[in-house]
């Protein structure tokens, strides 16, 4: 179950880069970043919501940029990646898929028993994204809690090693941040 996942949440946090800095510049720290927590915490899959151009145009291309590099990042370091629109995120966590933001990190801040609401929202999207991808039968961790007839303790499936979870979404405000969390398999 997903309260399952929260109990091997191994952290949450953000990757951000200094307003007006250079986008050559911009992209180079966001790839190091994400290269440096994948080397700290292993993954081997990566989930990342789908980019939909809203009205701002010049705002889409700057994270379409930046998500550029996450995936750019996550194949040259052999991760599986998934990728999830907003309506399945918000169908999975909240479990309707026109759900408002607030509800998505509310729900999100409850599975997860977390007693502050992760800041920025993009850390609570990538929160959202995980707990989406941990839910759905393409993860691991959906096998590694199979769940035996009618009893509520998980058991670990035979098939799963030691992975994790490294989700990411990015925005542009106040520079450009990528949200991330990740999750251990083990």
């Amino acid at each position: 179950t997903m309260q399952d996942v929260a109990d091997i949440m191994l952290g949450y946090g953000a990757v951000t880069t200094p307003a007006h800095t250079e986008i050559t510049k911009r992209l180079s720290m966001i790839y190091d970043d994400i290269s440096a927590l994948i080397a700290r915490y292993n993954p081997t899959e990566l989930a990342i919501e789908e980019l939909f151009f809203n009205t701002n145009a010049t705002t889409g291309i700057a994270v379409a940029e930046a998500r550029g590099v996450i995936l750019l990042c996550a194949e040259r370091l052999g991760l599986k990646v998934s990728e999830y629109t907003p309506l399945q995120v918000k169908q999975a966590v909240v479990g309707y898929g026109r759900a408002e933001k607030r509800q998505v990190i509310e729900m999100t801040k409850s599975i997860l028993s977390l007693t502050v609401t992760p800041k920025p929202d993009d850390t609570a999207d990538a929160l959202a994204i995980a707990l989406c991808h941990a839910h759905t039968g393409g993860s691991k961790l959906a096998s590694y809690y199979n769940l035996k007839g009618d009893t509520t303790e998980p058991r670990r499936s035979d098939r799963v090693g030691d992975a994790a979870i490294l989700s990411g979404t990015t925005s542009e405000k106040d520079g450009r941040t990528i949200g991330l969390s990740v999750g251990d398999e083990r």
